[in-house]
C-alpha cells in the first residue's frame, strides 16, 4: 500500500497559531537557569534552530534564563532518557521532534511523546534528499532508477529509528525500491559522511547544508514540500518527480511528565514570544524552516494525530516493533 500525502496534510499545513499564554503570571521556579536538553550534537540543524529560539527568549528577559545543553548519542535517545528522568520542576526542558515516535516504533526505547508534557511546537523543516557530488544521478527519479537496477546497494545514511531514516523508508515504499541503510548519530555526522563521500545519499536540510548545495559540494535531489523552496529554486519537489510524499521535521519543546500547568503555560508564553520575534522568523526562513507555533493543547492534539498516522505508516513499511 502506497503512502499518501493525506497522511501528512495535518502537519504540512500547520500555520502560526498564537495559542500560548502571553498574559500568564510568571511561575516561581526553583532555579536561576533552566537547561534545554538538545539530544544531538552542537552545530547540527536541530541545535542551530533551538539556539535561535533560546537566544531570543533570553534577550527578551526569560526567567529563568535558558541554557542549551547538548546530550548526543543513541539517535537522540540518550538525551531523551536524561530529560525523562529529570524533576518536573521547570528547570529542565527537552527539545523534541518525531524521532520520539520513530524510536518507539522500532523498539529502541519503550516510551514516546506522552512521557512528557507538550509545551510548544515551534518549527517545521522539510527534508531534502541529498547526495554526494560523485553519484551519477541528479534527482530523485534518477536515484530511483539506479536503485531499481541494483537493489540494496545504494548507501543511505541516516540515524536509524529517527526522521532521517524514516524519510528513506517512505521513499522505498513510494517508489518500490530498497536502499542499504547505514546509521550516523545526527545531522553533523551524516553531513560529514556525505561530504567525505562515504555514503551516497542522506537526508539534509537548509539549516545545515545550504552553503554546500550552493558550492556544489553536495547535490540536492529533491525536497519534500508542496512547492519549491525559493532559497533553492532549481530543486524539484518529490511530487514534481512523481512521488506523492510531503514530509518535514517538526521541532518543539516539552517538559518532564508531571510538570504543573502553571509551569507549562509559563514556558509556552516565553516561546510564543520568541516565535513572534522577526529576527527568529527571518533566521528560520533563511534556513528553509517555517515557524509553526502551537500552544500546549494544540501541540498535544498534534502529537496524538501524528502518532496515530505514523504508527500506521510504520506498520506498513515493516518498521513497527510494538505489540
Amino acid at each position: 500500500m502506497k503512502i499518501k500525502t493525506a497522511l501528512f496534510a495535518a502537519f504540512a499545513t500547520a500555520s502560526v497559531a498564537l495559542a500560548g499564554a502571553p498574559g500568564a503570571e510568571a511561575a516561581d521556579l526553583p532555579c536561576r537557569t533552566a537547561k534545554l536538553i538538545v539530544p544531538w550534537g552542537a552545530g547540527g540543524g536541530t541545535d542551530v534552530i533551538f539556539r535561535q529560539f533560546v537566544e531570543s527568549a533570553n534577550a527578551a528577559g526569560a526567567k529563568p534564563q535558558i541554557q542549551v545543553v547538548n546530550i548526543g548519542g543513541q539517535g537522540g535517545n540518550k538525551g531523551a532518557k536524561e530529560a525523562r528522568g529529570s524533576k518536573p520542576d521547570g528547570c529542565t526542558l527537552f527539545a523534541i521532534h518525531q524521532s520520539a515516535l520513530t524510536s518507539f516504533f522500532n523498539g529502541r526505547v519503550d516510551f514516546t511523546w506522552d512521557a512528557f508534557e507538550p509545551v510548544a511546537l515551534l518549527t517545521r523543516t522539510p527534508a531534502i534528499i541529498g547526495a554526494n557530488p560523485d553519484v551519477p544521478y541528479n534527482n530523485v527519479k534518477e536515484l530511483v532508477e539506479a536503485a531499481k537496477k541494483a537493489p540494496g546497494t545504494v548507501v543511505a545514511g541516516g540515524t536509524l529509528g529517527s526522521t532521517s531514516h524514516f524519510i528513506f523508508l517512505l521513499l522505498e515504499d513510494a517508489a518500490g525500491v530498497k536502499f542499504k541503510h547505514v546509521s550516523y548519530d545526527g545531522t553533523r555526522e551524516r553531513m560529514t559522511a556525505l561530504l567525505a563521500k562515504n555514503i551516497e545519499i542522506g537526508e539534509i536540510n537548509l539549516a545545515a547544508a545550504k552553503k554546500y548545495i550552493q558550492t556544489n559540494e553536495l547535490k540536492a535531489l529533491g525536497i519534500t514540500t508542496p512547492a519549491r523552496n525559493p532559497e533553492i529554486p532549481d530543486v524539484m519537489t518529490l511530487q514534481e518527480q512523481g512521488y506523492d510524499l510531503i514530509y518535514g521535521t517538526d521541532r518543539g519543546i516539552v517538559l518532564p511528565k508531571g510538570a504543573s500547568q502553571e509551569v507549562i503555560d509559563h514556558y509556552a508564553a516565553i516561546f510564543e514570544k520568541a516565535a513572534q520575534d522577526p529576527k527568529v522568523v527571518e533566521a528560520m526562513t533563511a534556513k528553509g524552516t517555517a515557524v509553526n507555533y502551537l500552544g500546549p493543547k494544540e501541540y498535544t492534539d498534534y502529537f496524538e494525530k501524528t502518532f496515530a498516522a505514523w504508527k500506521r505508516i510504520a506498520i506498513e513499511v515493516g518498521l513497527y516493533k510494538g505489540s
